[in-house]
């Protein structure tokens, strides 16, 4: 409630701002005379030398066309613009041009905005009204499928670097009247163009009003992508797990905001921010969805399942091998006795030497063009893996277990989860080298205390287990049949609850 009455106060404070803003004094407003008007222009763009006019006659008046000649698109003012308004010769412009964009604009602090955005600016004589006709130059790559977000059934799309491609892949798949898309311009130097999208009457009012307010108070230079967006609005910038999800996918993002969730864009990226979000939706995957409800469970459970490997498994190995040989088989310990016999450094420097060595590996691989990068994943891993045996720094086991362990952090969905996850082996590391299984026991009991203390956007993080929601396990570590899923998961705290009524009705109607 304390929540609620601060969010209401911010937003009655910005809007005071904005009624604030709309007395502006006659010095901001724009003049009649064209050539104070054309030098304004000139001197607040910085003198570029990108700056193009055209000087045309209409309405038996001088006309000027301003514009980037960068940014702009030749064809659109051409035809769309320039022969339209010289074979008309006069009457309006909006009802003259053929371009989609037109405003007017009344305010020099919008001029060079416009022209910044792509616009061409229509300055006439005698005229205190400038008008802005969007002729930008769009020049995007194709939509293809995500190479981190690979699936086996279902869309092939991804989003691109375009907002406004992204934004129609989403209205494509949503057709409702309730979709709700909201623009933002964030950074003072850079204007980044955001868009942050939600279904009206499936999310939560009170959601939406503390994501205005926390973009209330970023104000910075530069904001490029979702990813940089997402360090000043997160709840907990120090917790090693992410709290939004990151998305290429126009399919995952259409189920996240039909389960009352938000999604966020940012113009230039080709990735979405979707929260609220639980950690157990970092494990699940699109062909979830897309494969038949045993086979989605089965892989579900799998991925879940290599958390723990991916973090405890080197862990396990140190504590073992340091303090509690007696926990494996007898011929099994010989055997790894004797591959321990020559290595001159203790197991916690192996694991911490071996799991350096990977993340070099996968650094060098992403950076590096896919042939070679091939070739140094295969090549590189066998050459390293069996010189560092031969040379006894390492032993064989130890390179069995974070072979593992890495294969188990890539069965990931999400790579920045997977990373956190590899991450997280470190401390674990540590603690098992010390105490063994007691301080791995008390290294997890910590990592649980914290995931059910975490929260994403006001929701909890580690949600339907804490706390406690026996109606969310349906679609959690499985996946029942989906018309087993009548409802959707309160994690969001959602206005409608109810998804479906009874799509397999036709089971019980007679004759069946």
């Amino acid at each position: 409630m304390l929540r609620r009455k601060r969010t209401t106060k911010k937003l009655n404070e910005l809007t005071q701002e904005k009624k604030v803003e709309k007395s502006v004094p006659n010095s901001t407003l724009i003049t009649s005379d064209l050539q104070k008007n054309l030098d304004f222009i000139y001197e607040s763009i910085s003198q570029t030398e990108d700056f193009s006019t055209r000087e045309i006659i209409f309405n038996h008046k001088r006309c000027l066309l301003i514009y980037l000649s960068t940014i702009i698109d030749n064809d659109i003012i051409q035809n769309l613009i320039l022969k339209p308004l010289i074979e008309k010769v006069e009457g309006s412009i909006p009802q003259t041009v053929f371009v989609n964009k037109v405003e007017e604009i009344t305010q020099k602090d919008d001029l060079s905005l416009a022209l910044l955005d792509g616009n061409v600016l229509v300055l006439m004589e005698d005229e205190s009204i400038i008008y802005s006709l969007g002729a930008h130059e769009s020049k995007n790559r194709s939509v293809e499928e995500p190479v981190n977000e690979l699936i086996i059934r279902g869309s092939h799309e991804g989003f691109v670097e375009d907002l406004r491609s992204n934004l129609n892949l989403i209205r494509k798949r949503v057709t409702n009247a309730d979709l709700q898309i909201c623009f933002r311009t964030l950074g003072t130097e850079t204007h980044t163009k955001m868009a942050y999208l939600y279904i009206k009457d499936i999310a939560n009012s009170e959601l939406v009003q503390e994501l205005e307010r926390r973009l209330s108070y970023v104000d910075v230079d530069y904001i490029d992508s979702p990813g940089q967006l997402e360090e000043f609005i997160e709840d907990s910038p120090f917790s090693p797990f992410p709290q939004m999800l990151n998305t290429e996918r126009p399919d995952r993002v259409t189920s996240q905001l039909l389960d009352g969730r938000i999604a966020l864009f940012c113009n230039g990226s080709p990735s979405a921010l979707v929260f609220p979000i639980t950690f157990f939706s970092f494990y699940q995957s699109p062909d979830d969805y897309n494969s038949r409800w045993h086979v989605g469970s089965f892989f579900r459970f799998i991925r879940l399942m290599s958390f723990f490997v991916a973090a405890g498994l080197p862990a396990l190995y140190i504590a073992i091998v340091s303090f509690h040989y007696e926990v494996i088989p007898l011929d099994l310990v010989f055997t790894i006795k004797g591959s321990l016999e020559y290595v001159p450094v203790p197991p916690l420097v192996e694991a911490l030497l071996m799991q350096v060595i990977l993340e070099l590996l996968k650094e060098a691989a992403i950076r590096l063009p896919g042939p070679i990068a091939q070739t140094l994943g295969v090549v590189g891993g066998l050459v390293i893996g069996t010189a560092i045996v031969q040379a006894n720094i390492v032993s064989n086991t130890m390179i069995v277990v974070v072979a593992l362990t890495a294969i188990a952090s890539f069965v990931v969905p999400n790579s920045e989860m997977a990373t956190s996850v590899r991450i997280l082996g470190f401390p674990l590391m540590l603690s098992a080298a010390f105490l063994g299984f007691i301080g791995m026991t008390f290294a997890f009991i910590f990592l649980v205390i914290h995931l059910c203390k975490l929260e994403s956007f006001g929701s909890p993080y580690f949600s339907p287990l804490a706390p406690f929601r026996s109606k969310d396990f349906k679609d959690t570590f499985i996946r029942l049949p989906l018309w087993k899923m009548s409802t959707r998961p309160s994690t969001p705290g959602t206005q409608r609850i109810k998804r479906q009524s009874n799509p397999r009705g036709w089971k019980n109607e007679q004759g069946n």
